[in-house]
């Protein structure tokens, strides 16, 4: 019995350190990545705008786990034909792609309940795409047969839409929900080629579901190293993702490191990250329903716009002027935090306490201002008591992904942190999307 107990001390021991030696490996690799994806591109005086004269030969809209949340989904639809139907610039949706997760572990049942969505409400001469997410691909044994019966198309399939090439890859499950098939990356592989041979300048639209890993925001704990491989190298390709339910307002959602990366956010609950640590659902989180509107020329010319469904606002708005030009890109890292700067509190700045009906303090504050087209990330707040005493210390995220015109920061900080009728003094520093922090305010509150 010592003798077994031994062996799986040690086999357990092995097992840990193994996961450690990985851990560190992939942390080693992530900074070496994230250090060579910095330094790319150029820095310009300006980010562009669009032309005034820009005018799109192809509308598509994207969106991304639904999780079930159909409603949004039948939102997306009817308000992208309401915005379009009759735009000045170019009327009409050319097209819609949902890139996977529409259910929870791949159920004949969620699929219906989204197929029902859609025949509702996609016009029958509008070409409507899914693509299958991981959450399909836990059905590892059915995902394809239930596809192709509720759809009626393969997962893997390219479309010719007013003549650009629109490539859907769904993959085939390899070892886990998370991995594809050398044959199914090569298909996809091959049909890049193929439609770079006709491109003829314009831009080359590929959808799948998880983020090409080290591109675009959460891709470095949610993106798929196997996507890279395939996609590097492919200046003129415009890569849609989603995956990680990290929020398209955040401008690293964008990424042209090597190619046009971007990171759709999400239709059913956000996720973020809070000091690089992911997993994070902050207040408000279940309030989401992003959508990315794209629009090309001929010419490779794209324009690219994150709509909130929720406040019937756009939030985002980003032009490339040629995508085939890689050593023009404006979106890349280096390019955006150089046009970053780092938030600033008004000087009237105010903080104040109260108790919600939970029985919970919570404290609030005027919003830090960002630079335009910017985002304030997250806050790190420390509150003293009368005598200087430190009582509390937390970082927390901003709800920038929820839309509602509110510009007073409330984060729940506990039920025993402060005592009623007594003043207290809370710091606070703003960060950015990119890392740069705001000067420390001290403001005086009373709890009420």
């Amino acid at each position: 019995m010592k003798k077994v107990l031994k062996k799986t001390g040690n086999f357990i021991g092995i097992a840990f350190a193994c996961i450690v030696a990985f851990l560190a490996l992939l942390c080693i690799i992530t900074l070496i990545w994230g250090a060579v994806q910095r330094s790319k591109g150029n820095v310009y005086n300006m980010l562009p705008e669009t032309p005034s004269d820009f005018k799109p030969e192809i509308r598509l809209v994207v969106f991304t786990d639904t999780h079930k949340e159909n409603e949004n989904v039948a939102d997306a639809i009817d308000t992208a034909y309401a915005l379009f139907d009759n735009d000045e610039a170019y009327k009409g949706v050319d097209g819609f792609f949902c890139l996977g997760d529409i259910s929870s572990i791949g159920g004949r049942k969620d699929y219906t309940a989204y197929k029902e969505a859609l025949d509702g409400h996609v016009r029958e001469e509008t070409p409507c795409v899914t693509i299958l997410g991981n959450h399909e691909l836990k059905n590892k044994d059915e995902y394809y047969d239930i596809f192709k019966d509720t759809f009626g198309y393969e997962p893997d399939d390219v479309y010719d839409i007013n003549g650009f090439s629109c490539i859907a890859f769904s993959g085939e499950r390899s070892l886990t929900e998370w991995t594809f098939t050398p044959k199914s990356l090569k298909w996809l592989a091959d049909s890049i080629d193929e439609a770079e041979a006709k491109a003829d300048g314009k831009p080359i639209f590929v959808f799948q579901h998880p983020h090409p890993w080290g591109t675009v925001y959460g891709s470095t704990v949610w993106g798929d190293p196997q996507i890279n491989v395939v996609l590097n190298g492919h200046t003129s390709v415009v890569d849609f993702s989603g995956h990680s339910h990290f929020p398209l307002n955040d401008p690293k959602s964008i990424n042209q490191a090597s190619y046009t990366s971007v990171g759709c956010g999400a239709m059913a609950r956000f996720e973020l990250d809070n000091n690089c640590i992911v997993g994070q659902h902050p207040d408000g989180y279940e309030d989401a329903a992003q959508i990315c509107i794209v629009e090309a020329d001929s010419d490779g010319s794209v324009r690219i716009r994150g709509y909130d469904l929720l406040s019937d606002t756009y939030f985002c708005d980003y032009y490339t002027d040629n995508v085939n030009e890689k050593s023009e890109f404006p979106y890349t890292f280096k390019n955006m935090k150089a046009h970053d700067a780092a938030p600033v509190f008004e000087p009237d700045t105010k903080a104040s306490a109260h108790k919600n009906d939970d029985g919970e303090w919570v404290i609030s504050f005027d919003e830090a201002k960002a630079a335009e087209g910017y985002i304030v990330h997250d806050y790190k707040v420390v509150i003293r008591d009368e005598n200087g005493k430190k009582i509390f210390s937390k970082n927390f995220i901003d709800d920038y992904y929820v839309i509602d015109g509110d510009s007073t920061a409330d984060f729940r900080i506990g039920s025993d942190t402060l005592e009623t009728g007594k003043s207290y003094t809370v710091t606070v520093r703003a960060e950015s999307a990119y890392h740069l922090y705001s000067e420390p305010v001290e403001l005086q509150f009373t709890a009420e």
